[in-house]
């Protein structure tokens, strides 16, 4: 995924930074708790097609940096 493209993407629902999770293919938005798919190397930054992550998943992350930087 391209670094830049990653600098300037925001939740589309609360505008905070968001989390790459390349092995999932996944973009993460701690504050809403959804994971938004990378499908073919293009975030798809739709509510209704993003998943909600579980407590547990959420608590994995919490080491984890967000973009923008």
């Amino acid at each position: 995924m391209d670094k830049k493209l990653l600098e300037i993407l925001v939740c589309p629902l609360c505008k905070s930074g968001l989390i790459y999770r390349k092995e999932e293919q996944e973009l993460i938005c701690k504050a809403d708790r959804l994971a938004f798919p990378i499908r073919d190397e293009i975030p798809v930054m739709l509510e209704n097609e993003a998943r909600k992550i579980s407590l547990e998943e959420y608590d994995a992350l919490s080491s984890q940096q967000t973009f923008p930087v």
